[in-house]
């Protein structure tokens, strides 16, 4: 599985989404990076979502950044949301949004952020799906070109999981 989600990876980055690396990022650099996630996952720290498309190949993926103190288990960072340049313009990315949004409501969850940068096309998913901007950065991180750019904050509240019925 590590190997679909470098190929994601580094296609986002490849096509110049400021998703945390630079250009040129090697396959085996990306293949580490996913493994060195697997124990955030085994620990239920990070949740990770992928979509496929017959047969088998892997084209989005969306991860939930859950937190790990008392203080702010209502909430969730949305990480990572990718889909690979030829599956773009399907709902793809409005689709895994969705079910990591589903799946946050479901844990009790009710506040999620991310960041992305500032006049990025996911900009456009994000509002149009109801997350709210918190502000800008000024040169928050490099794009995959090193060039720095402003990121944008974005945060949405979810409902309250409904309390189980009794009777």
């Amino acid at each position: 599985m590590a190997a679909e989600l470098a190929d994601l990876l580094t296609d986002a980055v490849d096509d110049g989404a400021s998703v945390g690396f630079l250009t040129p990022l090697d396959r085996a650099e990306a293949v580490a990076w996913w493994r060195e996630r697997s124990a955030a996952v085994a620990a239920g720290r990070l949740l990770v979502w992928v979509a496929f498309e017959e047969p088998g190949r892997m084209l989005g993926t969306v991860s939930l950044a859950l937190p790990d103190k008392p203080n702010s288990a209502h909430r969730a960072e949305l990480v990572k949301l990718m889909v690979h340049r030829t599956a773009r313009g399907r709902g793809l990315a409005r689709a895994l949004l969705a079910v990591a949004e589903e799946a946050a409501a479901a844990r009790g969850i009710t506040l999620l952020h991310l960041d992305t940068e500032s006049g990025s096309p996911a900009e456009h998913l994000y509002r149009s799906t109801g997350w709210t901007a918190a502000g800008a950065i000024p040169d928050y991180a490099a794009d995959p070109a090193g060039v720095l750019r402003p990121t944008t904050i974005y945060y949405k509240r979810l409902p309250a999981a409904a309390a189980p019925a009794t009777g």
